[in-house]
């Protein structure tokens, strides 16, 4: 049961995480709502809604201030100079270059960290983006949804950090292709290359699988890639 509790209050931080970070339905300083309104909003109890604010708390996203609340934390403003159409086409490739640097690491630890759980949410979600590739629907942000559960499963509490300002590039970067054509068939079929590695736990596979993706994207953008 205590394993359950767990993880269930990591599925609720990520719920503020992404209402906070990726949604903005919060800006740094404003005040969440009080505990009894956040907890019934959610769906779950109050003890597990403590739980996910302490650890949102331990990364730095909130802070609780004594006789006053719960706030978003004032540091998460760093995050408002990379917000869309603020990026040039060269911050853009050193935002990429960074995925370069990262990402294929982040699936490589997802591979021998993640839970069973974990990975069939990702595989979940892939197949959630495949469909609406297809169905020419609102592909690009449950993409990066898919990005970010990979980063998440590698149990690396610093990396959630990193990706407001990698969902920025990747946000920006399809605000300017018209080369969306190119990128769903990258996207579909090296999804399921990265898949097919981490049902094998197979993390050198997996590593190299992210690596050509970026690179693809990369390529299709225009980002430099003569120089990544």
């Amino acid at each position: 049961m205590a394993g359950e509790n767990k993880s269930l209050s990591e599925r609720i931080a990520n719920e503020l995480y992404n209402l906070i970070i990726l949604q903005k339905k919060f800006a740094p300083g404003d005040k969440l709502p009080n505990e009894n309104d956040l907890s019934q909003s959610l769906g779950v109890s109050r003890t597990t809604l403590r739980e996910a604010v302490r650890y949102l708390v331990a990364q730095g996203v909130l802070s609780v201030q004594r006789g006053r609340g719960t706030f978003i934390s004032e540091d998460l403003a760093i995050y408002n100079k990379y917000d869309i159409g603020t990026l040039s086409h060269a911050r853009l490739a050193d935002m990429y270059e960074i995925r370069l640097m990262f990402e294929p690491q982040c699936i490589m630890l997802a591979c021998f960290r993640a839970t069973e759980e974990e990975l069939q949410g990702i595989f979940d979600q892939a197949q959630l983006v495949e469909k609406l590739v297809r169905e020419n629907g609102n592909w690009p942000d449950e993409d990066q949804r898919f990005h970010e559960m990979i980063a998440a499963a590698a149990h690396n509490e610093f990396i959630i950090r990193l990706f407001p300002i990698i969902n920025a590039a990747v946000t920006e970067a399809m605000e300017m292709t018209d080369n969306t054509d190119a990128l769903k068939n990258i996207v579909i079929y090296d999804n399921r290359d990265m898949m097919g590695f981490l049902r094998l736990r197979d993390g050198a596979g997996a590593k190299s699988a992210m690596n050509i993706h970026i690179r693809h994207v990369i390529n299709t953008l225009g980002l430099s890639a003569g120089e990544l």
